[in-house]
């Protein structure tokens, strides 16, 4: 590798900021999708662990045991192992295997079932006084559900999708190193591979920022659901 010294990593001319926007763009597309659709699944998924946990019923216990097989083993895999392993998934979705549409069946595949875990404690945590109150007063299933779970749990369940956004940013970026887009790719093609150090320290402050700012935004509805 050719050994520049430290001063390259600050000669920002050699940025190309057009292509620096245009990949601050693509990883904020990649995070903010996939953050809304694994919310989405994550608290489906999350909702099924909890229901059926603890079911007398057959039935119900497999679809229990089925549910939680699927949360483990994607959360097991490595983020990098499982992008290829969906590759034929995601060329059958989406109908390419690069750029940023790519990057989302492994990030929602991959984030969606650790969300679950976090939306399955969440919903434990809720005071059992509660929801035996609401049943009392003849709330049935659904009710129970909108009306008393995930209003009692929403910061629970939005400091966790904190937690979760935040990997998934982490997450586009091992996807640019295959072809998804985003900083992740600029940093090391650009970056890395073109010995432009300036730009792969660029691309890394950026993906900071965003980091803080979906922190910010996080712990700042937390603290708002927190005081209703």
């Amino acid at each position: 590798m050719n050994n520049q010294g430290l001063s390259t990593y600050f000669k920002f001319s050699n940025v190309n900021w057009s292509n620096m926007w245009g990949a601050t763009w693509e990883t904020l597309w990649m995070t903010v999708v996939s953050v809304a659709l694994v919310a989405i699944f994550g608290v489906l998924l999350g909702l099924l662990l909890y229901e059926t946990t603890g079911s007398s019923n057959f039935i119900i216990r497999g679809l229990n045991v089925l549910v939680a097989l699927f949360v483990n083993v994607f959360r097991s895999i490595p983020f990098i192992i499982l992008i290829v392993l969906l590759l034929p998934v995601t060329q059958t979705l989406v109908g390419t295997q690069i750029g940023p549409k790519a990057a989302l069946p492994s990030l929602i595949f991959s984030a969606a079932p650790f969300y679950a875990r976090l939306v399955e404690l969440a919903f434990h945590e809720v005071d059992g006084g509660v929801v035996e109150a609401a049943e009392s007063m003849g709330a049935n299933k659904w009710q129970l559900i909108y009306k008393v779970l995930i209003p009692e749990s929403m910061p629970a369940l939005t400091s966790g999708i904190t937690v979760t956004a935040i990997s998934l940013i982490g997450y586009t970026a091992m996807a640019g190193a295959i072809g998804a887009g985003g900083l992740g790719q600029l940093a090391y093609t650009d970056g890395f591979q073109a010995y432009n150090n300036a730009i792969t320290f660029t691309a890394t402050i950026i993906i900071v920022i965003i980091v803080f700012a979906f922190q910010f935004l996080g712990d700042f509805a937390v603290r708002h659901l927190d005081k209703r």
